[in-house]
């Protein structure tokens, strides 16, 4: 059997990849295979591949029941190698990304806005979903030589952008960039951004280019020069509390950790008709008053990753404002210590491996 990069057109392909066997098993050198192109699919070799947290999440088996041997990774920068005959977008050589989606249902209210991530009929996600709309291939993620995609949930890398530095952004880059956009985020704004992990950094620089005034609120003091370093007029260490200076202060605050807040304490740091939306996601049920929302008209809200057409916006945003997160390159073999290290945040701030090396 021969494995390769190199994805065969009319016959499925076997490629190397890093996965594991069961949740909670550590990630090692396995086999997957990719299907034969489809008149509408992109076949792309994998250069880049971002570790997100809930890649660790979802192979710890906190996400549900998955099928086993899994692939991880939808943060994902590589070539394009061979296109469907009904492919028009996209040619051999092009360098494009792959996010956290593969599929959606693309005829209810949210598909047909270009919002898939709320698909009604559920989104198919990049690895550990079954494809549901076409023939149930179940999916395997970006810790792999090669993908066959789509070309509808395909993205193009502007030249601007390092390609390595590029695959987070196909993750925390749009799932911080939507929600600031779709708030009206940009110069006279001040936004407040909960957390500076790997998610949260990129969140402070997306806010600083677009023109807000930008404070971090972090557990501790350990990251203050970077957030100044990233742009943001403040930093704020909450482990004793949140500062009296703050209330009613900011017109949008990102939540970007999954730990348990003081959700009124939060929310009476905004300004009228401010928002707090959340990223994270804790385990455990939100506690909030309802006076906290109506003394100054304010809401909570989620936000779940961007669609497609918005993803590409993002991208040339960032290229175009040099917004870039910060990475640490990998070589496979690394990705278990990489996961430990995420967990113990100790990674400043995103880890991409190298999938040369898979």
């Amino acid at each position: 059997m021969t494995v390769t990069a190199d994805i065969d057109t009319t016959t499925t392909t076997t490629v190397r990849a890093r996965g594991a066997h069961g949740p909670g098993q550590p990630l090692e050198a396995l086999e997957i295979t990719r299907r034969a192109l489809r008149a509408d699919d992109v076949a792309i070799a994998i250069e880049y591949a971002g570790i997100c947290h809930s890649d660790i999440h979802t192979m710890a088996g906190d996400f549900g029941e998955k099928q086993w041997p899994l692939v991880p990774g939808h943060e994902i920068v590589g070539k394009v190698t061979a296109v469907g005959e009904d492919v028009t977008e996209y040619r051999p050589g092009d360098r494009v990304g792959v996010g956290c989606f593969i599929n959606s249902c693309g005829a209810c209210d949210p598909c047909e806005q270009g919002e898939i991530s709320y698909c009604e009929n559920g989104v198919v996600g990049t690895y550990g979903g079954t494809d549901k709309y076409t023939d149930g291939e179940y999916s395997h993620g970006g810790y792999s030589q090669a993908i066959v995609v789509r070309e509808s949930f395909v993205v193009r890398i502007p030249e601007q952008l390092d390609p390595a530095e590029a695959a987070p952004l196909l993750c925390a880059g749009i799932t911080t960039y939507a929600p600031l956009k779709k708030w009206g985020v940009g110069p006279g704004k001040r936004v407040a951004v909960i957390g500076m992990g790997g998610l949260g950094h990129v969140g402070v620089k997306i806010a600083v280019a677009m023109g807000a005034e930008v404070t971090v609120l972090s557990h501790s003091d350990r990251k203050r020069d970077d957030a100044f370093a990233f742009g943001a007029v403040a930093h704020h260490s909450t482990r004793d509390g949140l500062p009296e200076e703050l209330e009613r202060h900011f017109d949008v605050i990102l939540n970007t950790v999954s730990v348990d807040l003081d959700v009124d304490a939060y929310l009476g740091l905004l300004r009228f008709n401010g928002v707090l939306v959340q990223l994270g996601l804790p385990g455990n049920p939100m506690q909030v008053m309802a006076r906290s929302f109506t003394q100054r008209a304010t809401a909570l809200t989620g936000s779940l990753v961007g669609g497609i057409e918005e993803t590409q916006e993002m991208l040339d945003f960032c290229a175009e404002h040099g917004v870039a997160p910060v990475i640490e390159l990998i070589d496979a073999d690394y990705v278990n210590e990489a996961y430990q290290r995420t967990i113990d945040s100790e990674v400043r701030y995103r880890f991409v491996i190298d999938a040369a090396t898979i």
